[in-house]
C-alpha cells in the first residue's frame, strides 16, 4: 500500500475530520509534519482548545497568527525538514470580525455590527460558528498562496453534518425570513421602528418582548439593520468555501479509533461526506492495541519462567502492600502467571481491535486505511509526531 503523503500528494488543503477524542489533533500535525519534511511550506490549523497542538509542537501557546515552528525544536528531534512547518490556532471571536470587516460595504457599517451586543454573543456562541469560521479561515489562508498546503484538525464533533452545514445554518440565521417578517414594520421604518414596541398596535412585537424582553428585541433589530445588505456577501463567500472543499484541491482524511462506536461514526461521517458530495480520501485507526503474541516472544508460563531465569529476574509472587497485615488468603500468583495473564488480556483487546479495523476495511474497501498503534505514552513533541508519521508508511502501521 502507497505510504498516505503517495495518497495526498497534490492536494493542497487536508481537513482532519471525525469525532472527538480520536486523535485528530495529532493526525493533522503529524501530517503536516511529514510534508514540511518533504520540502512544502505548510500550515497546520487548530481548533482544539485544549492546546494540545502547541505542547506537541514545542510551543508554550498558538495564537491567531501564524507561527513558524522552529528549525532548533526540530534538530533537537532529530529532524531536518526540506520546508517549513507553521501552525495558528483559530481565534473565533477575531475570525468572525475579520470577515464581518472584509464584508461590510462601509467602515460605519462593520462598526455598527461589531458594537451590537447580540452580534458580540452570537459570534462565539451560534451552533456551528466554530465550524464556519473554520472553514472561513481555511479558505482565506488557501487564496492567499502563502502555504504549499494547508491542514486543518476540525472541530471534536459526534455529527459530520455539525461540520458540513455550518455554512447554511450561520446563513439561515442572518437572512431569516421568519425574522424580518416580524420585524418588517421596525426594518422599514429604521430608528424609528423602535418606538413601535410601544405602540398598541405592535401586538406581535409587544406580545414578542413579553417573552424575550425589549432590549434583545432592540439588539435585534439594530443587528438586522447594520447586516442590511451584506448576506449575498456571506453567501456567495460560503458558496466558494463550498465549492473549494468539493474540489480536487482538498482531501478528507477520516480519523477513527478501533472502539466499536467510533467505527460507526466514522462509518456514519464516511456516508455524510459521499452524501455531500465529498470523498473520503484514507482512514487513519489511531490507538490500536498491538497483539503481543504476534512479534515473537515467550507464550507460554514455562517459556516466560525461563526467559525470567535468563535475564535473572526472580519469578516471585506479588510483595504486599507495606504495612498490610496477613490476611489468610493464598499469596499472590508468581510473576510468570501474572505477566500470562496479562499477555491473555493485551492479546484479546488486540483481536477484538483487529475485527473492528477489519470489518471498517471491508465496509470501505476503496478507501486506503492506515493504522497507529497504541504508542507507550501520549504524543506531546515532533519526535512522538514522527512516530506517527512512521506508521503512516508503506505498510499502513501493520
Amino acid at each position: 500500500m502507497k505510504p498516505l503523503r503517495e495518497v495526498l500528494r497534490g492536494h493542497q488543503v487536508i481537513c482532519c475530520v471525525g469525532s472527538g477524542g480520536v486523535g485528530k489533533t495529532t493526525t493533522a500535525a503529524a501530517l503536516a509534519l511529514r510534508a514540511a519534511m518533504d520540502g512544502q511550506r505548510v500550515l497546520v490549523l487548530t481548533i482544539d482548545p485544549a492546546r494540545r497542538l502547541a505542547n506537541a509542537l514545542g510551543l508554550k501557546e498558538l495564537g491567531n497568527e501564524e507561527t513558524r515552528i522552529d528549525p532548533a525544536l526540530l534538530a533537537q528531534a532529530g529532524l531536518t525538514p526540506r520546508g517549513e512547518m507553521w501552525a495558528m490556532m483559530l481565534d473565533l471571536k477575531h475570525t468572525w470580525d475579520a470577515l464581518v470587516k472584509a464584508q461590510a460595504r462601509t467602515p460605519q457599517q462593520a462598526q455598527a455590527i461589531l458594537e451590537n451586543r447580540l452580534y458580540q454573543t452570537l459570534s462565539t456562541a451560534m451552533a456551528g460558528s466554530l465550524e464556519y469560521m473554520a472553514m472561513e479561515k481555511v479558505y482565506e489562508v488557501y487564496n492567499s498562496k502563502r502555504f504549499d498546503l494547508v491542514v486543518l484538525d476540525t472541530p471534536p464533533t459526534s455529527n459530520a453534518l455539525d461540520f458540513l452545514q455550518a455554512s447554511s445554518r450561520i446563513l439561515d440565521v442572518l437572512d431569516s425570513n421568519a425574522m424580518k417578517i416580524v420585524l418588517g414594520p421596525m426594518l422599514k421604518a429604521g430608528k424609528i421602528g423602535f418606538k413601535l414596541l410601544a405602540m398598541p398596535t405592535g401586538l406581535v412585537l409587544r406580545t414578542l418582548a413579553r417573552f424575550t424582553g425589549a432590549d434583545f428585541l432592540r439588539d435585534l433589530t439594530a443587528f438586522m439593520l447594520a447586516f442590511e445588505g451584506m448576506y449575498e456577501g456571506f453567501k456567495e463567500r460560503a458558496g466558494k468555501v463550498k465549492a473549494l472543499l468539493k474540489s480536487r484541491e482538498a482531501a478528507f482524511v477520516l480519523v477513527t479509533s478501533p472502539n466499536p462506536l467510533t467505527i460507526e461514526e466514522a462509518l456514519f461521517f464516511h456516508k455524510a461526506l459521499r452524501d455531500d458530495g465529498i470523498a473520503t480520501a484514507a482512514v487513519v485507526v489511531n490507538r490500536v492495541q498491538r497483539d503481543p503474541r504476534r512479534h515473537g516472544g515467550p507464550e507460554t508460563v514455562g517459556l516466560l519462567q525461563e526467559a525470567l531465569r535468563l535475564a535473572q529476574i526472580k519469578d516471585a509472587p506479588a510483595a504486599p502492600p507495606l504495612g498490610a497485615l496477613p490476611s489468610g488468603k493464598d499469596p499472590a500468583p508468581p510473576l510468570s502467571e501474572r505477566l500470562y495473564q496479562t499477555l491473555t488480556e493485551q492479546a484479546t483487546l488486540a483481536d477484538l481491535d483487529r475485527r473492528e479495523i477489519e470489518r471498517l476495511r471491508a465496509t470501505l474497501s476503496s478507501v486506503p486505511l492506515y493504522t497507529v498503534p497504541r504508542l507507550r505514552k501520549d504524543v506531546h513533541d515532533l519526535a512522538g509526531l514522527w512516530q506517527i508519521d512512521s506508521y503512516l508508511g508503506e505498510h499502513g502501521g501493520e
